[in-house]
């Protein structure tokens, strides 16, 4: 994973709440073996018609909204099943942050598992950055949402933030412990596997 440290650009609003793994991701694109190519089909079946047309009322369809790397959803975003493939096509599609009033427990663990920084917010929080044009900024280290009226403070665990900082996934959390792993299986007649 890359390292994550500050964001700076235009959110992308999806007014909508409950959004759950398979509107993110639809189930018949879940065949590919890796992580990249699930962008094409972030929420397909709202960005698309049966003709497999862009909807233009939808907004990731909005050209405004090409490069931004921030979406601002509604109240549980991520519910439903437990899909992996749901963040890595959010990610795959170019988006760093998720803002939302709330997120399904698993969906918020897969974020910080795959680089994607899950911000908790209030509702009237959330609605105002929904409607905001201008680019804001997220400072992770500050842990702080810089807009260009007011500078919004956000929580996060610890742990969960350091990961993303130093850009650790669950290997590379592993492996920091690389030698204390070697000396047990030394002193345990265990084979190195390192």
């Amino acid at each position: 994973m890359e390292p994550f440290k500050k964001i700076k650009t235009i959110v992308t609003p999806l007014d909508k709440v409950n959004v759950d793994t398979d509107q993110i991701v639809p189930k018949q694109f879940l065949k590919l073996i890796q992580k990249s190519g699930f962008g094409k089909f972030l929420f397909y079946n709202w960005r698309y018609d049966e003709d497999n047309h862009e909807k233009q009322d939808f907004v990731l369809n909005d050209k405004k909204y090409k490069n931004s790397k921030i979406l601002v959803a509604g109240d549980n975003f991520g519910c439903g099943s437990s899909r992996e493939h749901a963040v890595w096509a959010l990610q795959d599609y170019g988006f760093s942050v998720v803002i939302a009033p709330s997120f399904a427990d698993i969906f918020y663990s897969n974020c910080f598992k795959n680089g994607i920084l899950p911000i908790v917010l209030d509702e009237k929080t959330v609605e105002k950055l929904q409607h905001m044009d201008d680019e804001i900024e997220i400072d992770l280290e500050n842990q702080v949402i810089i807009t260009p009226e007011e500078k919004i403070p956000f929580s996060i665990d610890a742990h969960r933030k350091n990961i993303l900082l130093e850009g650790l996934d669950d290997i590379a959390q592993t492996l920091q412990f690389g030698d204390e792993i070697s000396k047990f299986e030394k002193q345990s007649k265990i084979p190195s596997v390192l």
